[in-house]
């Protein structure tokens, strides 16, 4: 959101969060992937109310760059 706000001037010039794609460092064995991206999406809701709700999907992977524990992609749709 820093860089939405950033580029934007306000977060107020977001019209609806689209959608958010999360990818999660973890092990083969790690089936928590949804529960890993569901702050984020609270995060949203909790900020933009209605217009937070977002499509969504999650996936594993077993290394990412930086050794990051998770990246997240975002489409916001926004005010002209």
């Amino acid at each position: 959101m820093a860089a939405v706000k950033l580029e934007l001037g306000s977060l107020d010039k977001v019209a609806r969060v689209v959608k958010l794609q999360g990818f999660v460092n973890a092990t083969e064995a790690f089936e928590q992937h949804p529960k890993v991206l569901d702050g984020c999406s609270d995060l949203m809701a909790e900020v933009f109310g209605d217009k937070g709700v977002h499509a969504r999907s999650v996936f594993g992977a077993q290394s990412l760059r930086g050794n990051l524990p998770i990246i997240i992609d975002s489409i916001f749709e926004v005010y002209s």
